[in-house]
């Protein structure tokens, strides 16, 4: 895709998702209370499945700023005592690498130098976000969640790096699984990059990866979704469009006003829905309280 026809489908898309001038929310707007209600019929074995990825601490080369994970106490070589003691930890983390699970915020993506809704990119400063950050969720996500499984469309067990997903690859792997998206959902794609890694061992994701073709967002706005996540990066490597490195993230994260959740995983989750034959259940997404960050470690939950 050009870089012309690339911006021509970001007016497009903002055309087309309706928003206020005052709007943070983005396409959360689509998740109303009713709808969460509903998504709670879902449930009915009371089966939970984790989407997220263990935390990886192991550099790679899709991981070169790994999670750091040390321990705090007891100290090294101490010996019991008798009575109460406590063992301590600390975690820090790149929270939009290329390896663990995470949500992006709305002021994640700046485009022509702004956030999602015109907000001025100097809202992110050197000391956190003013606006649009991961605190717009805080109270969490719940409602109805819908897996497509694009490599059993294809009956492969992964797309390869750089492989696309089309708009009609959704809908045709809607048809295979007898489920529908509609408005609120939470939209979660399987590309297969987890088993691939798991498989084949951890590669460049930067430079190669499977993901949504930029017109397939088209989708996500002609059925009113209000989060998408993939076990990949949602975006393919290399790009679609010439010269934008995350095309599906600028249409998403800053013209949709849309959370995305990277790097999930689906390996768990997909064959409790094939036993079960339903790939759609109440999904709970809770990232933690960051007031001024852009992003969050994730675990979703999908109940089903």
């Amino acid at each position: 895709m050009s870089a012309e026809a690339f911006r021509a489908l970001c007016v497009r898309v903002r055309e087309r998702t309706p928003r206020g001038p005052d709007d943070r929310r983005g396409t959360l707007r689509h998740l109303t209370p009713a709808r969460v209600v509903a998504a709670t019929r879902e449930v009915m074995t009371g089966r939970t499945v984790s989407l997220g990825a263990p935390v990886d601490t192991r550099p790679g080369p899709d991981n070169p700023e790994p999670a750091r994970h040390r321990m705090t106490a007891p100290e090294p070589g101490r010996q019991p005592s008798a009575g109460l003691d406590f063992a301590r930890d600390c975690f820090a983390m790149n929270v939009h690498g290329d390896a663990d699970s995470h949500l992006d915020a709305l002021c994640h993506v700046l485009w022509d130098g702004t956030l999602y809704n015109d907000v001025p990119s100097g809202s992110v400063t050197p000391d956190g976000a003013t606006a649009l950050t991961v605190d717009v969720v805080r109270d969490g996500v719940v409602g109805r969640g819908v897996l497509l499984d694009i490599p059993r469309l294809r009956g492969v067990p992964w797309l390869e790096p750089g492989e696309q997903v089309t708009a009609d690859d959704l809908a045709a792997a809607e048809a295979a699984q007898g489920v529908h998206t509609g408005p609120g959902d939470v939209l979660l794609v399987r590309v297969g990059h987890r088993l691939r890694r798991r498989d084949h061992g951890p590669w460049k994701t930067a430079e190669a990866r499977a993901g949504l073709h930029p017109e397939a967002v088209e989708f996500l706005v002609d059925r009113r979704v209000a989060m998408l996540g993939s076990d990949g990066n949602n975006d393919t490597a290399p790009s679609a469009v010439e010269g934008v490195g995350f095309p599906v993230h600028v249409l998403t994260v800053h013209t949709m006003g849309m959370h995305l959740m990277d790097y999930l995983q689906f390996e768990e989750l997909a064959p409790v829905c094939e036993q079960e034959g339903r790939w759609s259940f109440l999904c709970t997404v809770a990232p933690l309280r960051l007031p001024r960050a852009t992003g969050s470690p994730v675990n979703p939950i999908a109940v089903l």
